[in-house]
């Protein structure tokens, strides 16, 4: 694995320390914060927010992916995110991820300024997003699931969770590498909630270090997520904070690199702590 990514002028030295990717839905209907952030006025300044908490890449998100979210229009997806990024791209100089599943969006997204894209489908949703992405040269997070967010808490029973997600990511790595995707712009993402139950997130974030054999830096998006909300019985996804610190705490014992997170002030201190004791790495950053 090449251990540096160099994203505008930003490097990504994986290994060193966590990195944090802030979440920004410009959604009506996202579980957490559907309806807050989508206009332009207050994408920009939740992303301002985000950037002076200590957010390395701020993820842009036009179509929720929460279970049993409606797929939304293409058109409608690109009038929510273009005009968004435009206005960031703009405004702040950190790298900027686009979370799409449609090849479309993503060269549309990049040509207005977006640096990565994000796909909960691995590339699997739309057959031009891999040769798209290829051809654009920029990073891509492969992340696993099981059906789609309409469908996909039906597809929980595995024989084998761990080794069934590494297959599927070793599959989509080696395909993406094929269409002459670099394999230093693979991120891989075990896709904690999306087509996982209760126990498999759990387990998820116990064994994330078996898939350090795929050789890729790992993302894991656990934030406010419904398992937390479980164990605290929390209704209220933006009470879920210190659950959610737990758990970026233990994917960052467990090999996490990227942790895609909504409350980035609180899991910045959460990450230099866990950093200190884990990677022997303390002081500002």
């Amino acid at each position: 694995m090449c251990s540096k990514l160099v994203i505008r002028d930003r490097c990504f030295d994986w290994g060193q320390r966590t990195y944090l990717m802030g979440v920004l839905n410009v959604t009506p209907d996202s579980f957490s914060d559907g309806g807050k952030f989508n206009t332009t006025s207050a994408a920009l300044a939740q992303a301002q927010a985000l950037v002076a908490a200590g957010a390395d890449i701020i993820d842009v998100g036009g179509q929720s992916t929460r279970p049993g979210a409606e797929q939304i229009t293409l058109r409608e997806e690109l009038e929510r995110v273009l005009p968004i990024l435009q206005v960031l791209r703009s405004e702040i100089s950190v790298p900027i991820s686009v979370d799409t599943t449609r090849a479309f969006v993503a060269k549309a997204s990049i040509e207005a300024g977006a640096d990565i894209i994000n796909d909960i489908s691995g590339g699997t949703f739309d057959s031009q997003m891999l040769p798209t992405v290829a051809s654009l040269g920029v990073p891509i997070v492969l992340m696993h699931i099981r059906g789609t967010p309409q469908t996909m808490q039906q597809f929980t029973d595995y024989q084998d969770l761990m080794g069934e997600i590494a297959s599927f990511l070793a599959n989509q790595i080696t395909t993406a590498t094929d269409l002459g995707i670099k394999p230093e712009n693979i991120i891989i993402d075990p896709g904690i909630g999306f087509a996982k139950n209760y126990e498999q997130n759990l387990q998820i974030l116990r064994q994330l270090h078996l898939l350090r054999s795929l050789n890729c830096p790992i993302l894991v998006g656990a934030s406010r997520k419904s398992f937390i909300g479980r164990i605290l019985n929390q209704p209220d996804p933006k009470a879920r904070v210190w659950g959610t610190a737990a758990a970026c705490c233990a994917a960052i014992f467990n090999g996490a690199d990227i942790l895609r997170v909504h409350d980035v002030q609180e899991m910045r201190d959460v990450s230099l702590v866990a950093d200190a004791i884990f990677r022997g790495i303390a002081g500002d950053r």
